[in-house]
């Protein structure tokens, strides 16, 4: 890629131009990141020094944007009122503040300060929609479909339509026509990767998220559910790397500093191959059925009668609840002990990792049984959360709880920062894990 005059376009004056914006894109995706940051930095110390006009204020607000700091390019931006570009550009700075009100406003101003009122429009719609009014979002869209239709904004605003009516499946074919007629709509490709690991669908997930990366601005959610995927499939240095982008853009972001914390201790667990066989043996032989020993009939019976089917059954179990069985007696007890001594276990070893399903308590009042049946998936969890409850097949909330915090934090790629999540989602819905 040919190298962009990062500090030509910064010292220069005039309008902004699309030229430009995309070389400034080209330079902040590729190698140059560090001289646009140094540039911006300059021009904006001249700016507090005295150079106000509005090339100046135009140039560095629009930096800042593709350098993901919204708040500072608004302050320059917000005093711009002719260059059309860079009033466009500050629509978006406000859309990401969620200031839609204001981005609608802004956007109305870019088209009658001369810039491309198609596409001033159509992110319109998108700021009208995002307040709230979809209705009219969708009236304005109509209005310039006949110009318009042929671009990817607007099939992504209309599936922003339909997303927000509920309708996934009519959002995402929207989404892909816009991403057919552009393969670098960054919006468009970030919702069908949300989309795709919404549905588990990881590899489409992954590939979507790298896509809407491919050029600046970088949406800090693309990058930090981009690491969690790679983390999850172990691919570490990768999920670092977004982590530590978060942090180029925003070195106080908290969250990013977290993942990189629980990344190094997941990074440095040793791995003890000779325990995973050993682990991986001992849940075959908990899953043999009691039918492959040799009992006494009276001793089948029994444990038929109890639902005990195999020897896993027999280590989550106690002696006294084996005796409370019908004619279950001592000779009985003392040939189930010899039996499991037999495979190196003994009656009720596992006790400790049942956990009663709260589902089942007849004691429970008719909300708190709702509780306990909600699905874990009404608790809008992270991607690492979300994986970590379906590799435990946890589904409701009356099975989360039952988990205490060493057990969660003992779950591949679970850390302090996904725990405290469960916590934080936990006492919104007055409950807690066991134990906490």
């Amino acid at each position: 890629m040919t190298s962009v005059n990062v500090k030509g376009i910064f010292e220069s004056e005039g309008p902004l131009t699309q030229d430009i914006y995309t070389q400034l894109e080209n330079a902040i995706g590729g190698s140059q990141l560090t001289e646009v940051r140094t540039a911006v930095g300059e021009l904006c110390r001249q700016i507090d020094g005295g150079r106000n006009s509005e090339s100046a204020l135009a140039r560095a607000g629009v930096g800042l944007y593709l350098l993901a700091r919204q708040e500072q390019s608004d302050r320059l931006l917000s005093q711009v009122t002719r260059d059309g570009l860079a009033i466009f550009v500050h629509g978006h700075c406000l859309t990401s503040l969620d200031r839609h009100a204001d981005a609608a406003d802004r956007y109305e101003q870019a088209g009658k300060a001369g810039y491309d009122p198609i596409g001033c429009a159509l992110r319109r719609a998108g700021a009208i929609r995002a307040s709230g009014k979809v209705d009219d979002a969708e009236k304005l869209l109509r209005s310039v479909a006949s110009s318009a239709a042929s671009r990817a904004e607007y099939s992504f605003q209309m599936g922003c339509i339909w997303a927000d009516r509920g309708d996934a499946l009519t959002a995402v074919e929207y989404f892909e026509r816009a991403v057919d007629m552009d393969p670098h709509h960054s919006r468009a490709l970030f919702w069908l990767a949300a989309e795709n690991s919404l549905r588990g669908n990881d590899d489409e997930a992954i590939r979507y998220y790298e896509r809407s990366l491919s050029k600046p601005p970088f949406f800090v959610g693309a990058l930090l559910n981009l690491g969690l995927l790679y983390e999850d499939l172990e691919r570490y240095e990768a999920a670092k790397f977004c982590f530590r982008r978060v942090r180029e853009y925003d070195p106080n972001h908290a969250q990013a500093a977290l993942f990189l914390k629980d990344i190094e201790a997941t990074h440095g667990m040793y791995y003890d191959e000779d325990s995973a066989r050993q682990e991986a043996r001992m849940k075959q032989l908990l899953g043999r059925p009691v039918t492959d020993f040799e009992l006494s009939v009276r001793s089948r019976n029994c444990l038929q009668a109890m639902n005990i089917n195999s020897l896993g059954d027999l280590t989550e179990i106690s002696e006294q609840e084996l005796l409370a069985g019908k004619n279950f007696g001592e000779t009985s007890l003392l040939e189930i002990r010899e039996l499991l001594a037999a495979h190196g276990l003994r009656i009720g070893q596992n006790l400790h990792k049942i956990h009663r399903d709260p589902a089942v308590d007849q004691n429970l009042s008719p909300e708190e049984q709702a509780l306990m049946n909600r699905l874990i998936s009404d608790l809008n969890l992270s991607v690492r959360s979300r994986k970590c409850m379906s590799r435990l097949n946890i589904q409701t909330v009356g099975q989360l709880i039952q988990r205490t915090p060493d057990e969660l934090l003992a779950s591949r790629n679970f850390g302090v920062t996904s725990l405290n999540e469960i916590r934080q989602k936990l006492t919104e819905i007055g409950t807690r894990l066991r134990n906490d």
